[in-house]
């Protein structure tokens, strides 16, 4: 979101679990469109609230799954924000090799940009 279309908007990863370390395969195909994910963390929707993240205070929530769009609807059914649903595939358990891996999770990344283009446009920061 940030490379195309800039830091003015708040964005935050979140999910169902906390998964702090990033997997080493969604680091290397970010990498490859100049997205640094080495230092990046995300956070359960839980660790958010802790960490003062109102989720009111949101305009929108994307969920990747349907564990966390159901969990996003449940959390928000009193706020008014949109929870839209994206049904990216998983990469996690598909090919053996490196570069079967590396081509499932370049297959995910580029569903997640066709996705922001489709709700946001052409990206104004040029990848």
């Amino acid at each position: 979101m940030k490379k195309f279309y800039g830091t003015a908007t708040y964005v935050q990863s979140a999910g169902c679990h906390n998964d702090l370390e990033i997997d080493g395969f969604a680091i290397a195909v970010c990498e490859e469109i100049g997205v640094s994910l080495s230092r990046h963390r995300s956070r359960s929707f839980d660790e958010m609230a802790r960490f003062g993240d109102d989720l009111s205070s949101f305009d929108m929530i994307v969920a990747l799954s349907q564990t966390s769009q159901r969990r996003a609807l449940d959390l928000t059914k009193f706020y008014h924000l949109t929870v839209d649903y994206w049904p990216i595939m998983d990469p996690t358990a598909i090919g053996e090799t490196r570069e079967q891996k590396l081509n499932a999770y370049r297959q995910c990344r580029d569903q997640i940009i066709e996705n922001l283009t489709r709700r946001f446009g052409p990206p104004v920061i040029t990848p």
